[in-house]
């Protein structure tokens, strides 16, 4: 490693069985890339790979293997030769592969064939900073100009690229899938249908844990109990400014439950930057869940 560019962390499929213990899963916050990365490389659901925020990394490799970037829109390079997003592609001994700053999108994920080599931590490599879990120490750290990742050799016939159709537009204003439940039936209706019909700015606050959302506050029942939480769920705390739980979440909460994102709107969520426009829609449980089992089937979980 010899730029980590500011946050580029080791991720795997996340850290689950430990929530018991309020440990959160953590693992890539954008899983449609993620998965696609892998996919290109024949690498199993979960392989570890790097999540590569804002771009600006470098690596020197020290073997002949092949990468796969997807994600982010950022310049890729191989000793100053260009190679296209969302593909697959050899680096040989000795080349320097180059990320740069994000064009559109936050973050992209660089996976190697064979994946990157860590210890487990309660059964995942992947990276909790706040918990100190995971990572190529095992400490939660993120990555450090002079850390060595090691993987395998690697050779493939053709270089490969995702098709189009699956690349997603990170320039558009999403409009994100929302399945109402939790405590909305607590909501005043005009509060409900004020989530949908307002439109939102993402926080700059927002990071690994959670997305904050910014617009004319709502006006929420109160809680007198904590519960467990979920990646997705949507929180409004008592200023009325909603809060959608990310991979880093913690495990339990009190505030009131509007609903959750569609699991797989938070990879388009995770590629929004600061001050971004978001707008939302509701979606059926079936019809969200349908959708997620084929997402899982393509991609071997």
């Amino acid at each position: 490693m010899l730029k980590p560019g500011p946050l580029s962390l080791l991720q795997d499929g996340g850290r689950y069985g430990w929530q018991h213990l309020g440990v959160s899963p953590a693992g890539p916050l954008d899983l449609h890339a993620a998965a696609w990365a892998n996919r290109l490389l024949g690498n199993p659901w979960g392989t570890p790979l790097l999540e590569v925020a804002l771009g600006d990394l470098e690596l020197l490799a020290e073997v002949d293997t092949w990468v796969a970037v997807c994600g982010a829109d950022t310049p890729i390079g191989i000793d100053g030769q260009t190679r296209p997003a969302w593909s697959r592609f050899a680096v040989r001994a000795g080349q320097h592969l180059k990320l740069g700053f994000v064009r559109s999108g936050q973050r992209a994920y660089l996976a190697v064939a064979g994946g990157f080599r860590a210890s487990a931590v309660l059964g995942s490599v992947s990276t909790q900073a706040r918990e100190e879990l995971g990572g190529l120490h095992g400490l939660g750290g993120k990555l450090v100009a002079g850390d060595l990742l090691s993987c395998a050799p690697a050779r493939f016939a053709l270089a490969a690229s995702v098709p189009w159709t699956y690349q997603p537009d990170y320039r558009a204003t999403p409009v994100l899938r929302v399945i109402t439940g939790g405590d909305a039936a607590e909501f005043d209706e005009d509060q409900l249908q004020a989530f949908f019909a307002r439109s939102w700015q993402l926080s700059p606050q927002s990071d690994r844990m959670g997305a904050r959302l910014q617009g004319e506050a709502l006006v929420a029942p109160e809680r007198q109990w904590s519960q467990g939480v979920a990646s997705g769920a949507i929180q409004v705390p008592a200023d009325g400014q909603p809060i959608i739980l990310m991979a880093d979440r913690q495990t339990m909460g009190g505030y009131p439950l509007l609903g959750w994102l569609h699991p797989l709107d938070l990879s388009r969520l995770a590629q929004c930057p600061a001050h971004q426009h978001l707008r939302f829609i509701a979606v059926s449980l079936s019809d969200a869940q349908d959708e997620l089992r084929r997402f899982y089937r393509f991609f071997g979980r």
